[in-house]
């Protein structure tokens, strides 16, 4: 990955500036009358509800992904996204809105580009580009003049006009005349079921001023609410600025959390109490650790800038180191628990509940359960897991399988709650389980001896 401010390589083979012809008025007109033909490169978690969206706004839609398997479902109507319904998606799919593709040729003929790719940490906490390198130069390739780029794929301030822009110039044409280059953070609750794609407000900033006003009106023919921002850099720190707001309250909670157990006092009631007041107070609460694709990632993102400038994002370090820590002290509590029955943890028979990162949902990307069970495993527990939304999952190199809930618990010497699914039989669970170690308060209504929690 080039740093920041590096040089770019000039091709060779270059376009001279497009003259005489308004692109920007061109585009405009198309997005208003839903004639712009719309690309979206990434059909994951992302992408995949965006293209619906707009496909159902009545423009035809072209979605992206070197993922054939991604790809074939979406031709065929068949969702692999737990927000997206497959009956929905398969009727856009049969009136011709929206069709799929690994081939990136066809962006030669598209008036608008959405990148919506992954940008995972490297194991060293620096961010891993190499999804969006690869698709911008993909787009270059087809770079032609009236092309409105927007990239959604969460990155560090500076990456939309640092990286991608000097690629795009390249080719010869002109940013706010030729070509339109915008960044808009994507803002997906998975599994959320009241905010969604087009509900939730769109923030977006152009690297020009006519490349911001074409993008805000690309959204807003799908999006409720859209809020524009002075410049890229203003919309890449937005998104940085929600999760890292979460990622240090969470810290705060599961710190809270660490404090409260040496002192023997429930943190859930303390929590509660303290969510009475009526201002000055929102609150979080602790949990086994964080995951998912957003907030175990995105603040790391603004700390590896922040260290390029020459500054220090202590608070979003000293959140990380606690927030890693939360599987450790899990995996203390179930270690306790068994021992107040005269058992270790090795060859004892420990059930997990959930997977997933989080509630009523299938991704398992950044999931602290999948930490827990490392930990256990490695102290020679014998591990089960259910989850009704992840059928099975790879445990350092061994595969395990969902197992039904109420009989894997009666086994178990103790079962871990790690993800509350709305699907679990929370009563049943209390009643056939010998002891349980409960990380989301989901026992809190039944006040039995067996039932631990942080």
């Amino acid at each position: 990955m080039k740093q920041v401010g590096s040089s770019v390589r000039r091709s060779k083979k270059t376009r001279p500036p497009a003259t005489g012809t308004d692109f920007a008025a061109q585009l405009r007109e198309k997005i208003s009358d839903h004639t712009a033909r719309v690309g979206i490169v990434g059909l994951g978690y992302v992408g995949l509800p965006l293209a619906i969206e707009f496909a159902r706004a009545g423009f035809r839609v072209t979605g992206i992904d070197v993922d054939d398997k991604k790809v074939a479902a979406v031709n065929e109507g068949v969702s692999y996204v737990g927000d997206v319904p497959s009956d929905e998606l398969a009727e856009l799919v049969k009136r011709g809105s929206l069709r799929a593709t690994t081939g990136f040729s066809g962006i030669a003929a598209l008036d608008t580009v959405n990148i919506c790719v992954p940008t995972p940490l490297r194991k060293t906490k620096d961010p891993d580009l190499s999804f969006i390198l690869a698709a911008v130069e993909q787009i270059q390739k087809h770079l032609h003049p009236g092309l409105l780029v927007i990239l959604e794929s969460t990155t560090y301030p500076g990456t939309t006009d640092e990286l991608i822009l000097p690629r795009l110039i390249e080719s010869g044409l002109a940013p706010g005349r030729d070509f339109f280059l915008c960044f808009s953070p994507e803002r997906v609750d998975p599994g959320n079921q009241r905010f969604t794609t087009r509900n939730i407000p769109k923030v977006v900033g152009g690297v020009t001023r006519v490349c911001a006003e074409l993008g805000a009106l690309f959204y807003r023919q799908a999006i409720d609410t859209v809020v524009p921002v002075s410049s890229t850099k203003v919309a890449e720190m937005v998104k940085l600025l929600e999760n890292t707001f979460r990622s240090i309250n969470i810290g705060l909670a599961n710190e809270m959390a660490l404090l409260c157990d040496m002192m023997k006092i429930d943190v859930w009631e303390v929590i509660e109490a303290a969510a009475t007041k009526p201002s000055g107070f929102m609150p979080f609460f602790p949990g086994p650790g964080l995951g998912g694709h957003c907030i175990p990632v995105d603040p790391f993102y603004l700390s590896w800038k922040a260290k390029l400038d020459g500054a220090e994002a202590r608070f979003i370090e000293l959140a990380g180191q606690i927030n890693s820590a939360m599987p450790r002290f899990v995996v203390n509590k179930v270690q306790a628990v068994l021992n107040e029955s005269g058992k270790a943890a090795r060859n004892a028979r420990i059930h997990v509940l959930g997977v997933a990162y989080k509630k009523d949902t299938s991704d398992v990307r950044e999931s602290p359960a999948l930490d827990v069970l490392a930990l256990l495993q490695r102290l020679g527990a014998r591990l089960t897991y259910s989850d009704p939304l992840v059928p099975r999952v790879d445990l350092n190199g061994s595969e395990l399988k969902s197992q039904p809930v109420l009989p894997a618990c009666r086994k178990a010497d103790c079962v871990v709650l790690v993800t509350d699914h709305s699907d679990f039989d929370y009563a049943g669970i209390a009643q056939a389980a010998r002891r349980i170690v409960d990380t989301r308060n989901a026992f809190r209504a039944y006040r039995m001896g067996k039932i631990t929690r942080l």
